[in-house]
């Protein structure tokens, strides 16, 4: 059995190092996490890429929210970063009504074709969350579904991700269930228990929020948390 996937959100090329040297199997790139994570700079992916040697999975986000007149500035920046040698990327957008964009979603599918990408927690923002995943399930690259369950988090969407993992290898359910948003260390064992492989967190292995960096120590515990 290959062990569980751990991933943890950075900002920096010091997050990056701190991470992978703390355990970290990948990473995801953002910034302004104020605004719950946009798209990095090239120039900040420049750097992390050459800091590390795992892998790092991009945002490709430009505002909170989403308006159809992002799409272009979303595919030049994609382009962009592939361009700089990115090749897995995190993204999905919601309509004003909580449905999903899907237009929106394929179109930049279509700009990171042949890579890898995660479709983020929008998700747990839908208004139907089955609609959600039978309607991107089929795109092409999208391997991964981060969610918590529910918008409030892991405590709140526990039994929904059970839920879901019970359906795995259905229409809109074969991608992997990374696990992130509202998640604790008292969360794993039962998560682990259940059958969940993969985990993601981001302010849990900083020493004081956003304002402070990555700190190993923090992502070794979780690392030994989750592989226990």
């Amino acid at each position: 059995m290959s062990r569980p996937i751990f991933e943890v959100i950075a900002l920096t090329a010091q997050d990056a190092q701190a991470a992978e040297s703390g355990g970290a199997d990948r990473l995801e790139l953002v910034a302004d996490m104020a605004a719950d994570g946009l798209t990095p700079s090239v120039d900040d992916f420049a750097k992390i890429r050459a800091a590390v040697q795992i892998p790092l999975r991009v945002m490709l986000r430009i505002r909170d929210g989403f308006a159809p007149g992002d799409l272009d500035e979303l595919r030049a920046r994609a382009a962009a970063l592939r361009a700089e040698g990115a090749d897995e990327f995190v993204f999905g957008f919601l309509d004003a009504d909580g449905a999903v964009d899907l237009a929106a979603t394929q179109a930049v599918a279509q700009a990171v074709e042949g890579c890898h990408w995660t479709f983020h927690r929008a998700l747990d923002h839908s208004a139907d969350r089955a609609a959600v995943r039978a309607a991107v399930g089929g795109l092409p690259g999208l391997d991964t579904f981060l969610t918590s369950g529910a918008a409030a988090g892991v405590d709140a969407g526990r039994e929904v991700l059970l839920a879901e993992l019970a359906e795995a290898g259905a229409p809109g359910h074969r991608q992997r269930i990374l696990i992130g948003g509202g998640l604790r260390a008292e969360h794993v064992p039962g998560l682990r228990a259940a059958g969940f492989d993969a985990f993601h967190v981001g302010g849990a292995v900083r020493l004081h929020g956003w304002d402070s960096p990555v700190d190993v120590a923090k992502v070794a515990r979780w690392r030994d948390l989750i592989d226990a």
